[in-house]
């Protein structure tokens, strides 16, 4: 791109696209971003700013502030910010801009919210809860010990594929954020109650064309989407009588937690889990403060000294 493409409307076309082509990002998440940018074009359409050429810090901050009375959480304020700093980011790397006027813009402080985890005893009455009996009930143990033993995020367990389990090796191929792949370890009862599913219960279903390859289908062969999972998940809830509010996501919280726990590198669960940065895996660092406790009086050397 030269510098000819100055305008909101030529820079956000082409800013789509370099999300799309270099990033690899999901259609959701440049829905997102385009959002963003055009809330800042909006507003800076009505100071006469024709041009993102022509914004400046100043600009920016006055943006963020109509963001901030219009009662926005400060989570979606930084949501917006991120969009914003990505874009200009881009015009930057393009030559269209000479200087990033989001640099010095401070995003707004998000409480930490520490996520929902079941215990292991809790996960373990949520499995006795499956009626092994019933038509689904060796894909729903698979489900569950899958999204538990590996981590995954609900998209990447509708989308797992038979091609991507690696039996022998017992490792498997997910597909996270922004089209990235990694290798997850799976332990042999996931794989078990997967092949019992796979070789008995899945064998027996018409099998639609495009579902040839994908791991758990519903009834008539399709993938599961993910609100049916959801669904899954809340009536094994209120089978095992749990007093929480869980979903699929709540097994991955469990999996991380249970693993920081028990000692494991947190670079190594950040990169079990897909996590862009340690920040965010960091959070499961706040979930035991007992447990950390206990780590500093076994492990550090000014622990063991004696008064």
């Amino acid at each position: 791109m030269t510098s000819d493409f100055n305008s909101w409307e030529d820079t956000i076309t082409h800013y789509l696209s370099f999300l799309q082509l270099e990033k690899g990002l999901s259609e959701h998440s440049i829905v997102a971003y385009s959002e963003d940018v055009k809330k800042l074009k909006v507003f800076c359409e009505q100071l006469h700013i024709t041009s993102p050429k022509d914004v400046n810090d100043t600009h920016i901050q006055e943006f963020l502030t109509r963001v901030h009375e219009l009662g926005l959480t400060a989570n979606s304020q930084a949501r917006i910010l991120s969009g914003i700093k990505s874009y200009f980011s881009y015009l930057v790397l393009e030559q269209i801009v000479e200087t990033n006027p989001t640099t010095l813009i401070e995003s707004p402080r998000i409480p930490r919210k520490l996520p929902d985890i079941l215990s292991i005893s809790e996960i373990e009455q949520l499995i006795q809860s499956i009626d092994h009996s019933a038509p689904e009930g060796t894909r729903n143990r698979a489900i569950i010990e899958t999204l538990y033993g590996c981590g995954l995020r609900v998209s990447e367990l509708t989308h797992l594929q038979l091609s991507n389990i690696h039996w022998r090796e017992e490792i498997i191929k997910v597909t996270g954020k922004g089209n990235k792949e990694r290798l997850i370890p799976i332990n042999r009862e996931a794989l078990k109650w997967i092949s019992l599913y796979v070789e008995q219960d899945r064998k027996r279903l018409n099998i639609q064309k495009n579902a040839r390859d994908i791991v758990f289908l519903n009834r008539r062969g399709k993938p599961l989407s993910r609100v049916m999972i959801l669904i899954i998940v809340k009536n094994l809830a209120t089978l095992s009588s749990l007093q929480k509010t869980i979903s699929p996501h709540t097994f991955r919280h469990s999996f991380a937690t249970h693993l920081v726990e028990g000692g494991a590198d947190l670079r190594a669960v950040q990169d079990l889990l897909g996590h862009e940065s340690i920040t965010t895996t960091e959070i499961y660092t706040h979930l035991d403060q007992r447990f950390l406790r206990d780590t500093i009086i076994h492990f550090h050397p000014r622990s063991k000294v004696k008064s």
